[in-house]
């Protein structure tokens, strides 16, 4: 009997959500100014915007660094909360969230949602498909969840493993194995979607997933890295289920 797909699973920026071409360092200093506000408003002294804005740089810098290193992913609350610590400033749980939810505003203001995807997965979720997302982010998922339900997706992707959470990164392969057992699916009966071979592409395939790696502009090309399916748009999807799931008597060959 061939293959037959029971979930989806996505990579979260370029993928389910686009942010283009941004200015990630222009971004990051936006969102320092927003959670400086933040905190100012509610009488904290700090030290001069400046000063400030070096700090949280260099603690985001070192722990990407880091994260590279180990393979593990760090979570940015606690990079806040150890910032938070050193300046004196007293600040609960949800004071923290906050604040790493400014920091992400930004990038956030610059997402949108290819037209059709909504309507394309809740047709999906009609046919009983199971779908989620697994993404490498340091933005912990109270923040991503925000912006998912912001964007009304949330209902529609209910399994959502994150690095920050599980510290593990993609291309891991138990990165891949976390979603497969939250999902309650194997191997076989999934596509992973995602925008980079590297981590996306080459971490479904050593995970024996079906790969389908969306390539707008037909740019990423390695000859050590290849997906089972290319796509331009997230709306090519239907057809590559229907090519599996369609044909149950038969082994259906990737194209």
């Amino acid at each position: 009997m061939g293959k037959r797909i029971k979930g989806i699973l996505f990579d979260f920026g370029e993928t389910i959500i686009d942010f283009g071409r941004v200015d990630l360092p222009a971004l990051f200093k936006r969102g320092t100014e927003l959670a400086y506000e933040y905190l100012t408003a509610r009488g904290h002294d700090l030290p001069p915007f400046k000063k400030y804005l070096r700090t949280q740089l260099r603690a985001v810098r070192w722990n990407i660094f880091k994260s590279r290193i180990t393979r593990s992913e760090f979570n940015a609350l606690d990079v806040i909360r150890r910032i938070s610590d050193g300046q004196g400033l007293e600040l609960d749980h949800e004071h923290v969230i906050e604040l790493a939810a400014l920091w992400y505003e930004p990038l956030r203001q610059c997402a949108s949602v290819e037209p059709g995807v909504r309507e394309m997965l809740q047709q999906f979720r009609r046919d009983n498909l199971t779908l989620g997302l697994i993404s490498n982010t340091f933005v912990p998922g109270h923040v991503l969840d925000r912006h998912l339900e912001q964007e009304h997706l949330l209902e529609l992707l209910p399994v959502r493993i994150y690095s920050c959470d599980v510290k593990r990164r993609k291309p891991d392969p138990r990165i891949f194995q976390v979603a497969l057992e939250t999902a309650n699916l194997t191997p076989q009966q999934t596509i992973f979607v995602g925008d980079s071979l590297w981590a996306d592409i080459r971490g479904a395939n050593r995970a024996g997933l079906t790969s389908v790696l969306k390539d707008p502009l037909g740019r990423h090309q390695d000859k050590r890295i290849k997906p089972h399916h290319r796509i331009r748009s997230l709306l090519e999807l239907p057809d590559i289920v229907l090519g599996y799931n369609d044909q149950p008597t038969k082994q259906c060959r990737p194209r």
